[in-house]
């Protein structure tokens, strides 16, 4: 394996609700990302190294780290953006299915076949989301946050989620970032990641109030 030049201590890009990127800071930053995509694509978790992401963004190494202070970040943030890419799609065409645990499942096998196409940058992120560490929870609790955001859209409207709603949605999250592990290390096939799926889904049925 390769290992990672050190960079030298630089200050963070700014980043966040509060300190939004400037228009040249942004782009940099998605041709960054789309680099790091291309790369994870075509060779996987090892196929990304910091110097040949910032060389296929047209960037110097000291600016990557700026960004990104590690590989892992770099491919957390990289799942970010599929998953907010991921999400726009899903609410320009939400699943139409009456049932909401049906519409839930519905749309995380269409996430999950999202991440089929690209099995090795599916496998990249998954193994950077396992890798993270302390230094990397604002970035893993972002993408969390996006796959609540994702699930609670396909369940549709029914005023603010209770809390059994929420822990449902957790162990639903779980579940399917567990059958990604299981399905990428080919311990599971697409049809049990369906059951699976669809089975945990099910919670939603049994914690959504019933109407009086």
């Amino acid at each position: 394996m390769t290992t990672e030049p050190k960079s030298p201590p630089a200050r963070a890009v700014p980043a966040g609700p509060s300190l939004p990127l400037t228009e040249r800071q942004a782009a940099r930053r998605r041709r960054i990302l789309r680099a790091t995509e291309e790369l994870a694509s075509r060779g996987g978790f090892d196929a990304v190294q910091m110097r040949e992401v910032a060389e296929a963004a047209g960037v110097a190494l000291g600016t990557l780290y700026r960004y990104f202070p590690s590989k892992i970040h770099l491919l957390v943030a990289t799942m970010q953006d599929q998953l907010q890419q991921l999400h726009g799609t899903l609410r320009k065409r939400p699943p139409t299915d009456p049932d909401p645990a049906a519409r839930v499942a519905r749309t995380l096998m269409r996430a999950f076949r999202s991440m089929q196409r690209e099995p090795h940058l599916a496998d990249a992120m998954v193994r950077a989301l396992t890798f993270a560490d302390r230094s990397v929870s604002t970035e893993v609790d972002t993408v969390s946050r996006l796959t609540t955001a994702i699930i609670l859209d396909a369940m549709g409207p029914g005023g603010p989620p209770t809390p059994d709603q929420l822990s449902a949605v957790r162990v639903i999250e779980h579940t399917w970032h567990s059958a990604l592990i299981t399905w990428l290390s080919g311990r599971a096939s697409i049809a049990q990641v369906r059951i699976d799926i669809e089975t945990v889904c099910r919670l939603i049925r049994l914690t959504t109030p019933q109407q009086a």
